[in-house]
């Protein structure tokens, strides 16, 4: 065995640290991604970690942050960007020396050094003749790379590193590529190499293993033709003849050299005779896709341990991950690889014989068939499979701890819905394949699999045939791989179904899922494998191994969508058949029977509260839709669907309750965790006949606003679709405090769309002396303080942003002093921080700083993450408006970390915005237009708009007419473009702002 290579390396805290390279910057702690905003912070972290645990002086790092125009005080911006580091990173990680800075880790924190080591126990491997091990420690290294390294950086600052890397990359795809070829396994390296030929067409090796490949594939005519063509792209761009190492392969094949023949031969040297290996494994008749992950996994786990089990549910795939990964250890084995499939077996008493049979013996004696699988095993050397388990799962583990007690060279590879439960079992999870495509652009394991299987259907995804198959109806493909969970037999039925339908067809169908995903020959009549020819039939396999309770609990846990935590399993779920008390023990068991699906989450439970590690469960949505098919057969869906609105309800309230607070970031975090849920329940809400229903979902809605959940997580639209729609079903009368809510929270998201018309419509209806009208002559704040606290809050605030009427700042503070006597806290909050607006777009200097220093004190006194963003943000404000521009850079670009770090949408928007006008205000005439063009991205996601919004747009208007004064008309649209189509807006807008701040703050002049 090779050297282990950790994953991450402990600092002299004890925090665990990890930092990725080989792609854009990525810095874990703990297994939590740190967010670094600032461009020039990631620079010095990335100029660290390349050296990880080594001393880097100060003039590398100037030369890394600046080049060759380093500015005046270099050396004290190091120091002050180390401290801010520091800041981000934790203590005790980046620590000072005499000689520079040196990050306090271990080299294998670094992915690079990860890569390297793998890499080198990948060459020995295989020059040691073993090249499954070779391909196994490649395919792991490469695995390693999420894109092009230090993508997110500017190339010209580690010009060195990455050409480096790069090479590093390309030699380690050419050992995983000899390794697979020497693997006789020439068709899985096919698909690379074609890719590596398109991306490298200069670089001989990779056409010489593809030639290579297809002469051992039975292909020599395309192989030959692969010389024809490197032969004329040589000629073209360079002159030149193909190397020696080409025309030697060329000549070979030409005259059908032993040593290149595609049978059981050494990839470099002389044709000889291979005994076959004993065993009984069943040959591949179809290509195998992906898992480079889970089998690189599955060999390291069969290394270390004697008993792996691969768990997961129905169809996933575990069967055919254990064949490929027995076939790949099969060199470790020399007494063989043999494969006992349990699957038709009922009957627990017969299976030590089964077992017997598989492994070929015919003992007729009279001793137990135990007893002689004992005997056979006991001084040999070999890899069991047993696969199938999960009906079995007593009988096969106390058969398996006999067995390993009794044998010390057997292993043993399973594959069970539940885990066996033998000491010493390593458990290795099979996943859905991925549904996400590569950072290189390389479809995903489910598209590609969908493409194979169908190409071998002779089906064509897509209605204009691409001459690359995976590029052939690429969002409807991608579409219904997730629809179909990535499961691997749904996508393989599915793909039967495309030689009849179109993708788009098939999707459409998908609801009767059960009926379409069955095998054609299925309908043919029973057999004893039909189970695995229907997705309905694999479920009903699953259905058929669980206890009545648990049963019963999948069945109620269908009415969550996107996942739950066990605290809303057990106040939804309980009841008539399942005791409170008896919910964790019956989710314990779907989680066994890989039923419902474990998510380990930093975040909040259902309940809120301060951010921390959390277990949430999921049910596939192909589980999930079956165990709707039960609850409705139970004529129960509707009660369970009820009590599910009415829990989400009770959450939304206590959020609502608790907003300003120390748990603010949680409840966000939660809040958006549960809006898949919250969806359902609305909807259930707005089909269901009864009026209290209806009332209900007019609940969650107005409570998912008062805690800004809409704002966070969602759009301004959802918000308006789902209040209206629901509070149109209740009385719109003055004293129903739902509909005054209601009411103020339409006009509310009404007036921040700039559709003020509809929101003095939805404010008349529920206070009949207020005008429909929206213009400015019908219409006065002044001296309005009719009505409860909610209507003044929303008169004010349409003072504020449609008219920009002074007489709204004592408006706002009436509103706010209402919603404090009213034990509104949350509000009252929201209130003060539109009277703070109010004050510093419309009042006096002295009036705008007292606000806002009152607004910044309460946020900081209920230190309430999300409400300091918003005091930082209107503390830059007040700054551009009353004070010094230069001063506001250092607070607005702390409340877009903070924005960002806890995943806001919304925030950014306004705060980009306000960063532009103070860079506008600075000089930086293009700085400032670029921002402006992130922050209208931010706001065409969210659904805001600056029309209509009078303060805000008069400074917009004002900031984008200067600068235009100094722009040509291409350069402005260039600026704004750029802004708008930017990958990471935030990331580049704190860019540009630490520039703006650096010359401003040297006395460089603007621009």
């Amino acid at each position: 065995m090779g050297a282990q290579v950790g994953a991450g390396a402990r600092s002299r805290t004890g925090a665990r640290y990890e930092f990725g390279i080989l792609g854009p910057l990525t810095v874990v702690r703990d297994g939590e991604r740190v967010a670094v905003g600032a461009a020039q912070l990631r620079v010095l972290i990335a100029a660290l970690a390349i050296d990880a645990g080594q001393v880097v002086g100060v003039d590398a790092l100037v030369d890394r942050l600046w080049g060759d125009e380093p500015p005046q005080g270099a050396r004290n911006a190091v120091q002050n960007y180390v401290l801010r580091v520091r800041r981000v990173l934790g203590a005790g990680v980046l620590l000072t020396d005499r000689l520079g800075y040196v990050l306090a880790v271990a080299p294998d924190a670094l992915d690079a050094h990860r890569f390297g080591v793998l890499v080198g126990e990948g060459r020995a491997a295989l020059a040691g003749g073993l090249p499954e091990r070779a391909a196994e420690l490649s395919g792991a290294a490469l695995g390693l790379w999420r894109g092009e390294a230090l993508a997110d950086l500017p190339a010209e600052r580690f010009p060195d590193v990455v050409a480096v890397l790069s090479e590093q990359r390309l030699a380690a795809q050419e050992l995983w590529i000899d390794s697979v070829i020497a693997c006789r396994r020439p068709a899985d390296a096919l698909p690379e190499l074609r890719r590596l030929t398109e991306l490298h067409p200069l670089r001989e090796r990779f056409w010489a293993q593809r030639m290579l490949a297809l002469y051992r594939c039975g292909r020599q005519g395309e192989a030959l033709a692969c010389f024809r063509r490197v032969s004329e792209l040589l000629a073209e761009e360079l002159g030149i003849d193909p190397g020696a190492e080409l025309r030697s392969l060329h000549q070979r094949m030409l005259t059908a050299a032993p040593e290149l023949d595609p049978g059981p031969s050494d990839i470099s040297g002389p044709s000889h005779p291979v005994p076959a290996a004993p065993g009984n494994l069943p040959a591949e008749t179809t290509s195998f896709v992906g898992r480079e992950k889970e089998l690189a996994e599955a060999g390291r786990l069969l290394e270390r341990s004697r008993l792996v089990t691969l768990t997961g549910t129905g169809g996933v795939g575990k069967t055919r991950l254990a064949l490929r990964t027995a076939a790949r250890s099969a060199s470790a084995f020399p007494d063989g690889v043999w494969l006992a499939d349990l699957a038709a077996l009922t009957d627990p008493a017969l299976l030590e014989r089964a077992v017997a049979e598989s492994l070929g013996l015919r003992d007729q004696s009279a001793r137990s068939a135990a007893d002689a699988v004992d005997d056979h095993l006991r001084h040999r050397r070999l890899l069991l499979v047993l696969d199938n388990c999960e009906h079995l799962v007593d009988a096969v583990a106390a058969l398996v701890l006999r067995l390993l007690r009794a044998a010390p060279g057997l292993r043993v590879l399973a594959t069970s819905r539940e885990r066996l439960g033998v000491p010493g079992e390593h458990l290795l999870r099979v996943p859905c394949l991925t549904l996400r495509d590569g950072a290189d652009g390389t479809p995903s394991e489910a598209v590609r699999l969908l493409v194979d299987r169908s190409t071998a259907c002779a089906a064509t995804l897509g209605a204009e045939p691409d001459d690359r198959p995976d590029r052939q109806g690429t969002s409807a493909t991608a579409e219904l791989c997730r629809r179909l969970d990535g499961i691997p037999l749904a996508i393989e039925l599915a793909a039967v179904r495309l030689s009849s339908l179109t993708v788009e067809e098939v999707l459409e169908r998908l609801e009767d899922r059960f009926r379409l995903l069955s095998h054609p020959r299925a309908a043919a009549g029973p057999s004893p494998g039909r189970y695995r020819n229907t997705l309905r039939g694999v479920l009903d396999w699953s259905h058929s191994l669980c206890t009545p309770g648990e049963r019963l609990l999948w069945a109620r846990l269908s009415v969550f969508v996107g996942g739950f935590d066990l605290r809303a399993a057990e106040a939804v779920c309980t009841g008539e058949g399942i005791a409170r008390e008896d919910v964790l023990d019956l989710v314990d068991g779907l989680v066994h029977k890989s039923v419902v699906t474990v998510e380990h989450q930093r975040g909040t439970g259902s309940g809120g509260g301060t951010s921390r590690r959390t277990v949430r469960y999921r049910l596939l949505e192909t589980i999930r839709q079956y165990g709707t098919d039960r609850l409705r057969a139970m004529c129960d869906d509707t009660r369970l669907r009820i009590r599910h609105s009415e829990y989400y309800r009770s959450l939304t309230t206590r959020a609502a309750a608790e907003w300003c607070g120390p748990d603010e970031v949680g409840w966000l975090v939660g809040l958006r965790q549960e809006l898949p849920n919250f969806r359902s329940a609305l909807d259930f809400c707005r089909l269901h006949p009864d009026r209290a229903q209806a009332l209900t979902g007019t609940e969650i809605a107005i409570d998912l606003m008062r805690s800004r959940c809409w704002f966070f997580a969602s759009t301004l639209g959802e918000a308006r679709h789902w209040v209206d729609t629901l509070a149109a079903r209740l009385d719109p009368a003055p004293d129903e405090p739902v509909a005054v809510m209601a009411a103020t929270v339409s006009a509310f998201i009404a007036t921040l769309q700039g559709d003020h018309a509809a929101a003095a419509i939805r404010i008349a209806a529920v206070c009949p002396t207020e005008s429909t009208e929206s213009s400015e002559s019908t219409e006065s704040t002044e001296g309005e303080s009719d009505g409860p606290p909610p209507i003044t809050y929303i008169k004010g605030v349409r003072g504020l942003l449609m008219r920009s009427d002074p007489a709204c700042v004592r408006q706002l503070a009436l509103a706010r002093e209402g919603l404090i006597a009213a034990g509104l806290t949350g509000d009252a909050h929201m209130a003060t921080m539109f009277w703070s607006l109010a004050a510093t777009f419309l009042g006096e200097a002295a009036e705008a700083r007292a606000v806002c220093d009152l607004y910044v004190a309460e946020a900081e006194a209920a230190r309430a993450g999300w409400a300091i963003t918003w005091s930082l943000w209107t503390t830059g404000l007040t700054e551009l408006l009353h004070g010094d521009p230069a001063r506001a850079l250092m607070p607005l670009c702390d409340a877009l970390v903070r924005q960002h770090s806890v995943g806001d949408n919304w925030g950014p928007a306004w705060t980009l915005e306000t960063l532009g006008w103070t860079i506008g205000a600075l000089g930086h005439h293009t700085d400032a237009v670029v921002v402006l063009g992130t922050a209208h991205g931010y706001r065409r996601v969210t659904g805001a708009e600056l029309t209509g919004l009078r303060p805000v747009a008069a400074l917009h208007d004002r900031t984008t007419t200067a600068v235009r004064e100094h722009l040509a008309a291409p350069a402005y649209t260039a600026a704004w473009e750029r802004g708008v189509g930017a990958e990471d807006g935030i990331a580049l807008a704190l860019g540009i702002a630490h520039e703006v701040f650096r010359r401003t703050t040297s006395g460089a002049d603007p621009e």
